[in-house]
């Protein structure tokens, strides 16, 4: 489908793939059109919903400049998802000890593990951007843990909380799919965070009128702009190389209770909130995709829906209109504290009837009636992508 809507009310306009959309949402893209810095137009995905300042599913190409708060603090968050030797059939009937397996292997939560489970070649290769960025920024460490013990080495090759996940899913074959859902875990937080209070305390020094203090940004040429640009390159590194390493724990723990398999296939290990230099509307700018992923010509991306509805591996068309991207997944259409008042364990266990996984009160704001109907995201997106795979969820393991 199209454009659905062409919001005019800003500097420049915001080319909408979806009707759907609540007046919070859309005073913050009118928020972001305003902006002195963006540039061409802003584009908002079928599953654009209400954010912090900068709305969940835009994306925002601007000028020598970057919003930190647009980025977020889940720096880098994104899928990844490989495709098993494994059939259908050969999982047996009682996928519980399988679920058990995961969750044993992977810490989540604000959990980590014990003792640094990473690669050693893979810290090593980390560690050096990232005492640069605490030397230049020492209220970044963490001072209650002293070296070696690193809370950024012991969260890799962990799932965090929220709406991060591991699944295993079946494909229109029968093949069996391993997908999961994560970021850059406390050290990205604590990057976002400190990097966003220097821009509001920036934007204040220069008296900059803003329509949301939440998209104050940081210009070329300073100190702090370069800074930033380094601390959310590599937290955006971080974040692609946990999905790995939780994904290396997650295929050897099914090994131990699963008939002998391999990887065939890795889809795309892809970022759905970050940002980088491309080239749009004749102009290098930046691009910040908040909930959204690269859909360029060619680009493979996983769009996943709700807890308990099919997910997608999909190709990019290459539309200029969404500025080569794509929606990140169903979008939520309700916020966590309605869907803990308005649901009920019985609730979750009805609308995850025959997926094996936790159907506590835990998991209610995460319950699949929270989340925008998948089927319509993927309708209102066919200009800008093309499936691939679909797939359903047999295990679901929550943050």
């Amino acid at each position: 489908m199209p454009v659905k809507q062409l919001i005019t009310d800003g500097r420049v306009p915001v080319k909408v793939f979806t009707n759907d959309v609540e007046e919070s949402a859309r005073a913050q893209l009118i928020n972001i059109a305003n902006l002195p810095i963006v540039h061409g137009h802003v584009a908002a995905m079928p599953d654009v919903h209400t954010g912090i300042g900068a709305t969940v599913g835009s994306v925002i190409a601007t000028r020598k400049a970057i919003i930190p708060a647009a980025v977020g603090v889940d720096i880098g968050c994104g899928m990844n998802a490989v495709r098993l030797s494994l059939k259908a059939g050969d999982l047996p009937d009682s996928l519980r000890r399988t679920r058990r397996a995961i969750e044993a292997a992977v810490p989540v939560g604000f959990e980590m593990h014990k003792s640094d489970v990473a690669q050693r070649s893979t810290i090593d290769d980390l560690a050096p951007g990232i005492e640069s960025i605490f030397q230049r920024h020492p209220k970044l460490r963490n001072k209650k843990h002293p070296k070696p013990y690193l809370p950024w080495v012991r969260q890799l090759g962990t799932l965090g909380g929220g709406n991060h996940f591991i699944e295993i899913c079946i494909d229109e074959d029968d093949s069996v799919w391993v997908m999961l859902h994560s970021g850059s875990r406390g050290i990205g937080n604590g990057i976002g965070r400190y990097f966003i209070e220097i821009a509001r305390t920036e934007m204040q020094k220069l008296d900059a009128r803003l329509p949301d203090i939440d998209l104050a940004y940081l210009t070329e040429g300073t100190h702090h702009f370069d800074d930033y640009v380094d601390a959310v390159g590599w937290a955006q590194d971080y974040a692609m190389i946990n999905r790995r390493e939780m994904m290396r724990l997650v295929l050897g723990a099914m090994k131990k209770v699963l008939p002998r398999f391999s990887a065939t296939k890795e889809a795309i290990n892809c970022h759905h909130n970050y940002v980088c230099s491309e080239h749009h509307f004749g102009s290098s700018v930046w691009v910040t995709r908040k909930g959204a992923i690269r859909a360029g010509e060619g680009d493979l991306g996983i769009i996943p829906g709700s807890m308990g509805a099919k997910s997608y591996i999909v190709e990019g068309r290459g539309s200029t209109d969404s500025l080569d991207s794509c929606a990140h997944g169903a979008g939520r259409r309700m916020s966590r504290t309605k869907a803990k008042k308005t649901y009920s364990e019985r609730d979750v266990e009805e609308q995850t009837a025959g997926i094996e996984c936790r159907k506590d009160k835990s998991v209610i704001d995460e319950i699949p009636a929270a989340y925008k109907d998948i089927d319509e995201v993927m309708e209102n997106q066919s200009d800008l992508v093309r499936v691939v795979h679909q797939l359903r969820q047999v295990v679901c393991v929550k943050g």
